[in-house]
């Protein structure tokens, strides 16, 4: 089992007696990201003017096989960035057609990210939208197989779903979509959380993820994977996209870059990118992949989970995704209709977790060991205990 708690000391020891069990929200960042962000200061005050010469140069070239090497890519280039994941949605339906609605396919449980805009889109009847339930796990791939075809203008579908830790067989899903199709993974919960190879899909597939989770680089570090030959002119489109090599402008139309470039927007804060630079470069130090990211995290799920088979507090709460289901991310959801209280129980005692509806998630990260494990399950048992005296 890892122990790198003394590599995250500036962020746990902010606060000594929190116990953070968030890593699929917001995950905690390692020390050697405070000397990149103060770089990034640093780089400002140095070149000032020169400064995007250096950020969108070495710091970009850095970012971009960070992320390459990650997801098994065969050409970097392909790499855009934005501050988040949002505007590269909504470069993704300026490809299409405004003279009818978008036909899209997606599931039930896409993040808000992607779900808010759509409904608003809606009712506009800007789009139209088949959503593909992801329960039961055991069928979704061949539910939603079975629901792809020629009549979608584009797929969107997460690797890992943000409601129940279930991880898709993305390779497969974007397999099965139609040859005209654009299809678009949101790998947010499985980037840096789950081994991820693209390469035989990165022809095909769009794959959007970022830092603010289990890449640990906080926020405003977002990419996309842009497969070449895919939505070639967005009409969502900031001067950045006019860098690089940029396709012939043909009776005065905007010119556009060939590579991932097309998908840029224009100025951003890019410090973001600076902590992603430094966390990848400590994690390789360390010899630690995606790999055994998810191991660590396993690990300490299968610890906690023998611990509270009889905790007041769970014992009405069904296990989202089973224990013996290997495709599952980093995190545990348990559904119960006492999820809100259990979650202020917790807060109440200092510890961080997150609740959705009925659904109460627990993340598992590099920076918690067996002890802080254990020490969950301790507070756990002693909201049980307090909610117990106080219903007597």
């Amino acid at each position: 089992m890892l122990d790198l708690r003394s590599h995250f000391s500036r962020f746990l020891n902010a606060e000594p007696e929190r116990l953070h069990f968030a890593a699929h929200s917001h995950h905690p960042w390692p020390n050697v990201t405070r000397e990149a962000h103060l770089q990034a200061w640093d780089d400002a005050a140095r070149l000032i003017d020169d400064k995007w010469e250096h950020v969108l140069g070495p710091v970009l070239d850095e970012f971009r096989t960070h992320v390459a090497g990650h997801l098994n890519l065969p050409d970097p280039g392909t790499i855009a960035v934005a501050p988040n994941t949002h505007e590269f949605l909504k470069r993704i339906l300026s490809c299409f057609s405004a003279e009818r609605p978008i036909r899209i396919l997606a599931s039930d449980s896409e993040f808000h990210s992607f779900s808010r805009q759509i409904a608003r889109l809606e009712e506009d009847k800007a789009v139209a939208v088949t959503r593909v339930p992801t329960e039961p796990f055991t069928s979704f791939e061949d539910r939603f197989a079975s629901a792809a075809g020629d009549d979608f203008d584009l797929v969107f579908v997460s690797q890992v779903f943000f409601n129940s830790g279930f991880a898709a067989d993305v390779r497969k899903l974007a397999e099965v979509a139609g040859d005209k199709t654009m299809v678009v993974i949101d790998g947010y919960h499985g980037f840096m959380a789950r081994p991820t190879d693209l390469s035989s899909i990165a022809d095909r597939a769009f794959y959007i993820a970022g830092g603010y989770k289990y890449a640990m680089a906080g926020e405003g570090a977002c990419f996309m994977h842009c497969p070449p030959g895919w939505g070639l002119r967005p009409r969502d489109t900031g001067w950045y996209a006019a860098f690089g090599n940029l396709s012939d402008a043909q009776d005065g139309q905007v010119g556009y870059s060939t590579d991932g470039w097309r998908f840029m927007g224009a100025t951003f804060d890019p410090s973001g990118l600076y902590r992603f630079n430094a966390a990848m470069r400590w994690l390789s130090d360390e010899g630690i992949t995606p790999a055994i990211i998810h191991a660590h995290a396993k690990a300490l799920q299968q610890q906690f989970l023998q611990h509270v088979t009889d905790c007041p507090l769970l014992e009405q709460a069904k296990i989202v995704v089973p224990l013996d289901e290997m495709r599952r991310g980093n995190f545990l959801t348990f559904e119960t209709p006492q999820a809100q209280a259990i979650y202020r129980d917790l807060q109440g005692l200092r510890v961080i977790t997150d609740v959705r509806g009925q659904r109460l998630r627990l993340g598992f990260g590099l920076y918690q060991t067996e002890e802080e494990t254990d020490e969950l399950t301790r507070r756990l048992y002693e909201a049980g205990a307090l909610e117990s005296s106080s219903a007597a």
